[in-house]
């Protein structure tokens, strides 16, 4: 007898307990009920997002979308796709950080090779409460460290990423992994059981009891007793991870396999249930035949166990042993473990016992959808109010500058991204630190593609929907700065309980904020996650959407970097004719936040058609080779963004602003859409005829010196006058100060 205590323990509510007596006609078997707790949860069912996440169009080039599959493809011509999607880890990484963030990075590999494509690269978006703090510390270099120890050991480049730092992360971190493939369209791999008949494989690594009830954590707030479910946190091995990527593309190289799942969250699950449905078929396993590392392990345990590094293929019926000798060989377990049905049912026995046995559907096309209230915060009203431009202007600039190049969400993430191995498999033509990601990808005649992942919390706390527009904006903004036509979408949709009417209000408003923005900037949405409940007894998380994004470059050698290369060189600002923000690019700033400890004020104002012609102006002038360079004009603002360019350059620069607007709006705001470019004098003219078939302005704002000092004068008022070694000492130095200081590292 199954009581209310049982099922609402594994995240059931009662009406949905109601809703399986329903279905089954009966009480359920403990088995089936944690079977459909996993299932019907939100991690996995998507029971309050979906109904949202179906105003995200599909375009023409995406050649998987919607979640069908594993991940998303878009077509890069010339029969090859890009398969890429984005997940978060963040409950499990509050808890367990190292191997939280691990098994996130190798679960998203596993969406990837599961499509048949070889994974070329991993990102990363991570979000953490100030370093000053002890707890906040051990989770940012411990998930620092468990991405790099996954990443370097399986072989696949860790390319590019963000590193943010605020109040309402501390104790709730977000860890987003991305990840990238390549795949001959014509090869693609489904997830799909088909033919009445065929053998069901399990191949990889042994099952045992870590993860079990994973998919559940993942679906509740953190609390106090959240340290508690250390054994929900899987435990990775990415050397298993690196054999079963060799042993899955050799044998879906042979043709004999008809379909294949990972095991990923809620295990087998979903994978058995997934497939069968999405094949019109049934299915049956014996759960005596999985492979296990622990003794004594029931029904329950197998099916929800979350154990990393394994696989379920279904094979031509005869061919079995030949996909399971290509297993064992790279060292793997290859076990039949049961066979595809033509009854729709999924059947789960343990020798001649039945643990479970119900149609696939139930799991799947059954789950509830609900819709939720959505109440506009109370919050918002206040901070729309808040008007920057009374507050005082700073009278050093200088120390401004330091500070903010000083600010962890602005400075030098090299502390990470040295911890990556970012050459392996020798593609990477653009290390990290700048704009975006470029890779070379073999054999497909000189093309390249850039990767980028962004996101904006404050700006989406402000307001969703136009915070949800500027990390899109942002995102292609990156993309088109090496040269790189945007492509497609992978989103992290990162929100708290969406059962509360005002978190639900933030998530629909930043949904529609993103769909807007990539229907505009025609890059469809492929893939992605949603992350609920992100949130601790101290307070939500800032509704943080991560956008993840693949642009194509046609011939890789023509991309374009950010920093400054050549002095004599001139300094040029890209914005759209006539734009002008309200608040002067003031509110949501980091400047607002580091230097007055003020997050308010309405985020800076987004035409995202004028948007798509500044990017679309860019992209003409390197693709002509018109630019030495060209750098997003975002967080910090303009003497930030001219201070990255110094830096990576490691030259000066000599600049004269011209403006009716603040001092402070105009060496730090953060007006949308610009660009800073360098490059030849001579070249001006031509680069003025692309600027205005565009309609953009391209404001000449000084010259690049071999100087190493930046100067930036305001009106003729020098405000910004300051070596390049005092820039990189605040800029390099920032995180590792902090670590030291307080003996984090």
């Amino acid at each position: 007898m199954i009581d209310l205590k049982v099922y609402r323990e594994m995240g059931l509510n009662d009406q949905e307990y109601q809703r399986i007596l329903q279905l089954l006609g009966r009480e359920p078997t403990y088995t089936e009920l944690g079977m459909f707790a996993v299932m019907w949860s939100e991690h996995c069912g998507y029971k309050y997002s979906r109904p949202i996440l179906r105003r995200f169009r599909e375009y023409r080039q995406a050649v998987e979308s919607g979640g069908l599959e594993n991940a998303g493809v878009v077509d890069i011509g010339d029969g090859w796709g890009i398969v890429m999607k984005v997940e978060s880890h963040n409950h499990p990484s509050a808890v367990e950080p190292f191997q939280g963030a691990a098994t996130g990075v190798g679960g998203i590999l596993r969406d990837i090779f599961t499509m048949g494509a070889r994974p070329i690269a991993i990102l990363d978006s991570l979000r953490f409460g100030p370093l000053d703090d002890a707890r906040n510390r051990y989770l940012f270099t411990h998930v620092v460290g468990g991405i790099s120890w996954y990443g370097n050991c399986v072989g696949v480049p860790t390319v590019a990423g963000e590193v943010y730092f605020n109040r309402c992360y501390s104790g709730n971190p977000l860890v987003n992994a991305m990840a990238v493939g390549i795949v001959r369209i014509d090869k693609i791999a489904r997830a799909r059981a088909e033919g009445v008949g065929n053998p069901v494989l399990y191949v990889g690594s042994s099952t045992g009891r870590d993860g079990i009830h994973g998919a559940t954590f993942a679906s509740e707030e953190l609390s106090e007793h959240s340290e508690a479910r250390r054994p929900n946190v899987q435990m990775g091995d990415p050397f298993a991870e690196k054999l079963l990527i060799e042993a899955t593309l050799e044998a879906l190289a042979t043709g004999d396999i008809v379909g294949i799942q990972d095991m990923g969250a809620a295990g087998l699950t979903c994978s058995t249930s997934e497939t069968a449905f999405k094949g019109g078929t049934g299915m049956e396993i014996d759960v005596l035949k999985v492979p296990r590392r622990e003794e004594g392990m029931t029904p329950y345990e197998v099916m929800l166990s979350e154990s990393q590094e394994r696989m379920l293929c279904i094979v031509k019926k005869g061919r079995e042993e030949a996909v399971a000798s290509i297993f064992r060989k790279w060292g793997l377990n290859a076990v039949v473990i049961g066979h595809v049905t033509d009854d729709g049912i999924l059947r789960v026995k343990e020798g001649d016992q039945v643990a479970a046995e119900f149609p696939a559907a139930f799991l799947t096309d059954a789950c509830p959808t609900y819709t939720l209230k959505a109440e506009e915060p109370a919050y918002i009203a206040r901070v729309r109010e808040f008007d920057p431009l009374q507050l005082p202007e700073p009278e050093d600039c200088n120390r401004v500058l330091l500070g903010l190049l000083a600010s962890p969400s602005i400075a030098s993430k090299r502390w990470v991204y040295e911890q990556y191995d970012h050459m392996v498999q020798t593609q990477t033509v653009y290390l990290p630190g700048g704009d975006a990601a470029v890779l070379r990808l073999r054999g497909t005649g000189g093309k390249g593609i850039a990767l980028k992942i962004d996101g904006n919390g404050r700006y989406c706390y402000l307001d969703p929907f136009v915070g949800g527009m500027h990390t899109v904006a942002e995102c292609a903004r990156n993309i088109s700065c090496t040269g790189a036509k945007p492509l497609a979408v992978t989103d992290c949709l990162n929100f708290a309980n969406p059962e509360r009417p005002e978190i639900f209000w933030q998530f629909e408003r930043a949904v529609d904020g993103i769909a807007t923005a990539c229907e505009v900037l025609e890059t469809p949405v492929i893939s992605g996650n949603v992350s609920f409940y992100n949130e601790t007894p101290d307070g939500a998380v800032f509704p943080t959407p991560t956008i993840g994004m693949v642009g194509l470059l046609e011939d890789v050698s023509l991309h374009c970097k950010a920093g400054f290369r050549q002095a004599g060189d001139a300094v040029v600002l890209l914005i759209p004719e006539g734009w002008h923000d309200p608040l002067q690019g003031l509110g949501g700033s980091e400047y607002l936040a580091v230097v007055h400890d003020i997050e308010a004020g309405a985020p800076p104002a987004l035409d995202i058609e004028a948007e798509k012609r500044l990017q679309a102006c860019v992209r003409e002038a390197i693709a002509r080779c018109l630019l030495h360079s060209a750098h997003d004009c975002s967080d910090g603002g303009l003497a930030v963004a001219v201070a990255e360019c110094c830096m990576m350059g490691n030259l000066g620069a000599d600049l004269a602003l011209s403006t009716d607007e603040r001092t402070d709006a105009a060496l730090f705001g953060e007006t949308a859409s610009r660009i800073v470019v360098s490059l030849p004098t001579a070249n001006i003219p031509r680069l003025q005829e692309v600027a205005k078939v565009h309609r953009i302005s391209a404001v000449e704002l000084g010259v690049v010196t071999s100087e190493r000092t930046l100067r930036i004068a305001v009106n003729g008022d020098t405000r910004i006058d300051l070596p390049l070694d005092a820039l990189s000492d605040a800029y390099e130095g920032a995180i590792p100060r902090l670590l030291r200081a307080e003996g984090g590292a």
